[in-house]
């Protein structure tokens, strides 16, 4: 199945219990419901931040969420960015997350950041994707910049 097939759109609040589903399905940094919610992550939250600050994108096949985005607009940064294991390598990551870096450059910023955990395939799938690894925050995650190029 070639990545066209499976169409991209903005999440909503309804989307919500497909995203968690996504989320807890992962191969890496994978967090429980309950070590989301122990920093302040639950599904009220992410409902309540699409519709403020964040804006979120989701790849739906046949009905049901497959991958998801989410950009926050605030701290210009990607918040999240997470594909189910069977469809993965679809380009569906490549995809959500140049949505989200579209809305994030329609927001005014230059710089994009986030950080995802050392020795991932996350890591080495924002280094080809042309981020530049700056820096180790003190939990051990590497910290990713986006710079907007000017033509």
């Amino acid at each position: 199945m070639q990545p066209a097939e499976i169409p991209i759109r903005q999440a909503t609040p309804e989307d919500i219990a497909g995203i968690s589903i996504v989320r807890a399905s992962v191969r890496e940094n994978l967090q429980t419901p309950e070590q989301l919610m122990a920093i302040g992550i639950t599904p009220a939250s992410v409902a309540a931040s699409l519709t403020a600050e964040c804006r979120g994108w989701v790849a739906e096949h046949s009905g049901r969420i497959v991958a998801f985005s989410i950009a926050d607009g605030e701290a210009s940064s990607i918040f999240a960015l997470f594909v189910l294991p069977e469809y993965e390598g679809r380009g569906l990551g490549g995809q959500l997350l140049a949505a989200a870096v579209r809305w994030l450059w329609d927001q005014h910023t230059d710089l994009i950041w986030l950080t995802t955990g050392p020795g991932t395939r996350a890591a080495r799938f924002y280094e080809r994707a042309g981020w530049r690894h700056t820096a180790t925050d003190a939990k051990g995650e590497l910290c990713f910049e986006l710079r907007r190029t000017v033509p």
